[in-house]
């Protein structure tokens, strides 16, 4: 197990494995860690003779190539910010994420440059369509408190806003990480989350400092995802909510699945019903729910011997990592009592890359019981916590549901519509009523042909005022760029008149 040692260093010291042992697994060659070391050196050597000024910011749009891989060691390493581009992107919002980070540097591919159109990119960028090699570099002595990478989200509500993240935020979550799922030198991670999702980024690291093996995938369906863990013996998967659905319903040989033997969630809560369904499918896999967000990176983990009885629980706070539930006036919350969940703590990033308004509204001061102080990360979610400190997880503020002089939970009317047969995926939305303040309004994939028994259910299972005013039924629920479910354009949907 990766010991807590609580001192950070430069994110390019993270290859920590066995030289002759597999690091990165690919489709068509396997490099081990003496050889992504070589290779990383090398690229940063070429970044290097590139002249940029320390701290340029260096733009990945790539698939999860082995380029896109070592981009984020050899841009530390050469002194310049790494900038990952989810491939998803499309031309304006690359366009957009270029400006804004000031990136001096795109590697891409020729297809996706060719996307591009004039003004999308300023007159000093380079645009590359294959990663370089120059005199190799030796590890850096860098700052770890200095920044080392720029992760933009997703943008469901509004244009995406660049998070600052140092070497320490990076180097601390991946020993935090591999020192709570225990990863081990013999594990073979399959890392098939996006890159420029920190989740998805924290997948190479925290298998690296543990000496573990990553295989990057890049997937159309829940089949290649199935074929992938045959090929590479997968032993740890991590996904988002919605990869759970898509796996839970595909065909998985006994085998196959008996091979996993850990399971990761972040980027939404996983139902009961979900909990159910990995457990009896992925029978010796340990299942670790997670909740955590890009400004503080990972914030709390629920231990898997706890997810039976308790699957609706985010856990407790995760190693280096400050949790906290405030009362509105600044101060704790008491057991069972709601309040926004408040993170402190050396994972904190750094604030927004230059927007300070938006800082000042998100990082603020610890509250003043904080242990660990200095800044802190208001999330504007709110929480509970029982009596033995596990939390859960009841909304954020600008989703919660008001109707009827009622605060409802988004989530638990998810929840009891995703318990049944009737359908695996739904978002609960608030939609403005005359008489209720907001009805609520569920969007659910499927056809609709079971929805009298869904409401039949419902009317079991749920007070009359969260019993849902409308359903909307679809054949697919829209995602966003990191694979979640996109929540303003369901709401979107569920907005729209029942005749449109």
């Amino acid at each position: 197990m990766v010991p807590l040692d609580p001192v950070p260093k430069p994110i390019d010291h993270v290859l920590r494995g066995d030289p002759d042992a597999p690091a990165l697994i690919g489709r068509d060659d396997t490099l081990t860690f003496a050889a992504v070391e070589t290779a990383v050196a090398r690229l940063a050597g070429w970044l290097a003779a590139m002249d940029l000024p320390a701290g340029a910011r260096v733009a990945t749009w790539l698939p999860k190539t082995t380029a896109a891989c070592l981009m984020p060691l050899a841009a530390a390493r050469a002194g310049l910010v790494h900038v990952p581009v989810n491939p998803v992107l499309k031309r304006a919002q690359v366009a957009h994420i270029l400006a804004d980070s000031g990136a001096r540097l795109l590697m891409t591919q020729g297809a996706r440059a060719a996307t591009l159109e004039d003004g999308d990119v300023a007159g000093d960028v380079t645009v590359a369509t294959a990663a370089g090699s120059g005199d190799a570099l030796p590890r850096s002595a860098a700052d770890p408190a200095g920044l080392a990478a720029i992760l933009y989200t997703s943008g469901s509500t509004g244009r995406p806003k660049g998070v600052m993240l140092s070497h320490a935020n990076l180097w601390l979550g991946a020993v935090s990480v591999a020192h709570y799922v225990a990863i081990a030198p013999d594990d073979r991670v399959l890392a098939v989350l996006p890159l420029g999702f920190d989740y998805g980024q924290n997948q190479l690291f925290s298998s690296w400092i543990a000496g573990a093996s990553v295989a990057p995938l890049d997937y159309l369906t829940a089949r290649d995802v199935v074929k992938a863990v045959e090929r590479v013996d997968a032993t740890t998967l991590a996904g988002v909510p919605p990869l759970w659905t898509q796996l839970l319903e595909a065909e998985w040989p006994a085998e196959t699945a008996a091979r996993l033997r850990r399971l990761t969630n972040s980027g939404g809560a996983l139902t009961p019903a979900m909990v159910r369904g990995l457990r009896t499918r992925f029978p010796a896999a340990r299942l670790f729910a997670m909740y955590g967000l890009t400004e503080a990176f990972r914030s709390t983990y629920l231990p898997p011997e706890l997810i039976d009885a308790r699957p609706d629980s985010i856990g407790r706070a995760i190693p280096f990592a400050e949790v906290m539930v405030v009362r509105a006036d600044g101060s704790a919350a008491a057991a069972g009592e709601p309040g926004e969940l408040v993170h402190a703590g050396p994972l904190v990033a750094q604030g927004y890359w230059r927007d300070a308004e938006r800082t000042a509204q998100r990082f603020r001061a610890a509250p003043a019981f904080s242990r660990h102080g200095g800044t802190a990360v208001w999330s504007g979610d709110t929480v509970v916590a029982d009596e033995e400190g596990l939390l859960s997880f009841v909304g954020r503020d600008d989703e919660m549901i008001k109707t009827a002089g009622h605060r409802v939970s988004p989530q638990e009317v998810e929840e009891a519509v995703t318990a049944g047969a009737e359908t695996r995926e739904a978002v609960a939305i608030g939609v403005a009523d005359a008489r209720l303040g907001q009805g609520i309004v569920v969007v659910a994939r499927g056809s609709g042909a079971d929805e009298a028994a869904l409401r039949a259910r419902l009317k079991r299972e749920l007070p009359t005022y969260m019993q849902p005013a409308r359903i909307v039924w679809r054949d697919a629920l829209p995602h966003n760029a990191n694979g979640k479910l996109d929540r303003a354009a369901i709401a979107a949907i569920a907005r729209q008149e029942p005749d449109a």
